[in-house]
């Protein structure tokens, strides 16, 4: 179902670290400065600079302003026979006349603004509480959190209100965006809050009641000096806020905005969780928004355009493709999706098998499917939220030994928990380490002691284990690998870095073949896998399981392995 106004409607969610969000620190402008007698901005020769920086702001009340003709275009004059006349001039005092006096008289076109007419680029007045100016985000350039403004926008409203005012298309026309679709913003896990709270009249985002007071790190992301990455209890925060939203029925798709580092797992958490036949799209920036060059702006507008191509859909409307990643004008499926490299086109395509399911131009008329993936996503997912279980069997420890115990993962209203998100830690084999050829698992005392950690904490917990080409480890490491097994906690072996190959299913040990995923991939498979089916038995004795306890074992593998070659 879509909305059923005169546009489609796309709902577009914050999430951390978003540079998309992001801008450039408001520094207080030379206008500022000569006013109030402050120490002026310089170049680094010492010299002043050319112009002031401008900053997009609202007027508080209507402006006449005089606009010199000809002074949008080296060449406009040029052409000076095919224009109107200017609607009046300025004399040499500045003076507004309709007629010109004298040849010396600038033409001008008269222009009122208005409050209303939306955001202007306009010099920083602002300065801080002492008077002094704003040189950086803070009062100082090392001010701790409290003394530090922010930078990131606390929702999408303002980016897509400054798009669609200053973002100019290649005909010169403006409202990339409101003119083809209107926008619901959602803060899922922003990068910026609202410190001291917000009522609920001044809210940007589609949200109900007062915000109250949001804490770093809890409530909002950001990155920098006071970087803090999001827990993984906020998977489940993610997930089912933007599962409530898409079920309501009125979007006809959503959008995704992240931190380029981060974007393709947080896709694909997105693409194995939600039970939605709704396009998504994920959006990324290398540059913050307003600075030189970046890229955010347009990779929104173009997510807008794959939503409304429709390539997407089946003959019932319903998704084909999955969640994508729309980046410099690419579409990439979520599970293949890779940051290579911090600049605009550095994204990759893992696995060797494709990955670039879409090319775009121009409009949503251009979007050019290449391909439709067979790999089961978002409603067609076994692990989606509607399929998996409200408890399953998770391990913990009791006298010293693992016993199955069960977990619940959903509430009563079919949500997700915070606290049943699995831990999954990524163990990796490299050449010249030590190891015990008689494959004591010993030496590998990180496993160990994460092992030990997951059963007092950890009910749901497994690793992926990233080895050579094909999931080889060493004797060692695979021996405590098994021995993590063998205590519930199951196990994925992927090949080292973007492997283009297929990890085996004839694995040596009690492993699950990771197909060509990476490592950080397969960890949120085994996530959801481990809230689908659970833990492993443990063995009575992990380290000499009997051939009943093997035998369960590999039974539990077969359906992990089962959602592997298909995820």
């Amino acid at each position: 179902m879509t909305n059923r106004g005169t546009k489609p409607l796309i709902a577009v969610f914050s999430g951390a670290t978003s540079t998309l969000q992001n801008t450039p620190s408001l520094i207080t402008s030379n206008k500022a400065r000569l006013k109030y007698g402050l120490p002026h901005l310089t170049n680094k020769d010492g010299g002043p600079p050319r112009f002031d920086s401008l900053r997009p702001q609202r007027l508080a009340a209507p402006v006449t302003v005089y606009v010199e003709q000809f002074s949008a275009h080296p060449l406009e004059e040029d052409a000076a026979e095919l224009y109107g006349p200017p609607d009046g001039y300025l004399d040499a005092a500045g003076v507004f006349h309709r007629e010109q006096t004298s040849p010396q008289d600038t033409p001008v076109y008269e222009v009122v603004l208005l409050p209303e007419d939306g955001l202007y680029p306009l010099p920083y007045m602002a300065r801080q509480a002492d008077g002094q100016p704003w040189d950086a985000l803070g009062v100082s350039a090392d001010a701790p959190p409290e003394l530090t403004r922010q930078s990131f926008y606390p929702d999408a409203s303002r980016i897509i209100e400054e798009i669609d005012r200053f973002g100019l298309s290649g005909k010169g026309l403006n409202n990339a965006l409101s003119s083809r679709a209107d926008f619901h913003c959602f803060r899922a896990a922003p990068p910026a809050g609202y410190k001291r709270g917000l009522a609920a009249e001044r809210r940007t985002d589609v949200g109900e009641g007062d915000i109250p007071a949001e804490v770093l790190g809890v409530d909002f992301f950001p990155y920098g000096a006071f970087r803090v990455d999001p827990p993984k209890a906020t998977v489940a925060r993610v997930v089912n806020a933007v599962q409530r939203v898409l079920d309501t029925g009125r979007y006809t798709g959503a959008i995704w905005l992240e931190g380029s580092p981060n974007l393709e797992e947080t896709l694909y958490i997105l693409n194995l969780f939600l039970d939605t036949a709704l396009p998504i799209c994920g959006n990324s920036s290398q540059r913050p928004h307003l600075s030189l060059a970046n890229d955010g702006d347009r990779n929104i507008v173009e997510a807008t355009d794959y939503v409304l191509s429709t390539v997407w859909a089946d003959e019932q409307g319903r998704d084909t493709v999955g969640v994508v990643a729309v980046l410099d004008q690419q579409a990439f499926t979520a599970r293949e999706i890779q940051k290579g490299d911090a600049r605009p086109g550095g994204y990759v395509a893992t696995g060797g098998h494709g990955g670039v399911v879409a090319s775009l131009g121009s409009s949503a008329e251009d979007v050019a499917l290449t391909f439709r993936p067979v790999k089961l996503h978002t409603y067609k997912s076994a692990v989606n939220l509607r399929r998996l279980p409200a408890s399953v069997m998770g391990v913990r420890a009791e006298q010293g030994r693992p016993v199955l115990s069960a977990v619940q993962t959903k509430d009563h209203q079919g949500w997700l928990l915070e606290g049943a998100v699995p831990e999954i830690r990524i163990v990796k084999h490299a050449r010249y380490l030590a190891q015990d050829r008689a494959s004591d698992p010993e030496s590998e005392v990180e496993v160990l002691a994460r092992i030990e950690r997951n059963l007092q904490d950890a009910p749901l917990a497994g690793f992926v284990g990233e080895g050579r080409m094909g999931g080889g480890m060493s004797h060692s490491l695979d021996a405590a690998l098994e021995l993590a097994v063998y205590h519930g906690m199951p196990v994925v072996k992927v090949g080292r870095g973007n492997a283009e190959g297929f990890v085996p299913h004839d694995l040596e040990g009690p492993f699950i073949a990771g197909s060509n995923l990476t490592a950080n991939k397969a960890r949120w498979l085994l996530m959801a896998g481990l809230l689908k089916y659970g833990s492993f038995p443990p063995a009575a004795d992990p380290r000499h399981p009997t051939a009943d306890e093997v035998e369960a074992t590999r039974q539990l593998i077969a359906e992990y392995q089962a959602v592997f070659d298909t995820h």
